[in-house]
């Protein structure tokens, strides 16, 4: 998948990465965040907005960029990065709304041959893992 995306700021543990949103409404600061579930080697995927404030994430703020392309081409560089580091680490993502959620799955059904090239692509239906 070679995609136009933001460059990557990467924290040293690679569990969270910032970069920068450009577009229409201005320069907006985005976290990516790898968070250990309870289940080992299991991990949130959590994105949003970085508060100017408390400097965390607002995950549902909506910024209207015109750039959605771009931030899940960047949000899916981060992916690789993480899983370059922790190979044997499943990552499970939700949008914090449905709307997003299926921004997501749209996303992911457009890249879906390249997805499966190097991933295990599990999907939940009817309460089963498919």
């Amino acid at each position: 998948m070679n995609l136009n995306r933001y460059p990557l700021i990467a924290a040293e543990s690679v569990l969270t990465f910032e970069f920068v949103s450009v577009g229409p409404r201005g320069s907006i600061q985005k976290l990516i965040s790898f968070q250990q579930t309870e289940v080992k080697d299991i991990f949130n995927l959590a994105f949003g907005d970085k508060t100017q404030q408390t400097e965390k994430m607002d995950d549902r703020s909506v910024s209207h960029n015109k750039d959605t392309q771009r931030i899940l081409a960047t949000i899916a560089y981060a992916v690789l990065v993480f899983t370059n580091e922790f190979p044997h680490a499943s990552i499970y993502v939700e949008g914090s709304t449905a709307a997003r959620t299926r921004l997501y799955q749209m996303g992911i059904g457009k890249f879906h041959e390249e997805i499966v090239q190097d991933f295990i692509l599990l999907g939940l239906k009817d309460e089963r893992w498919e």
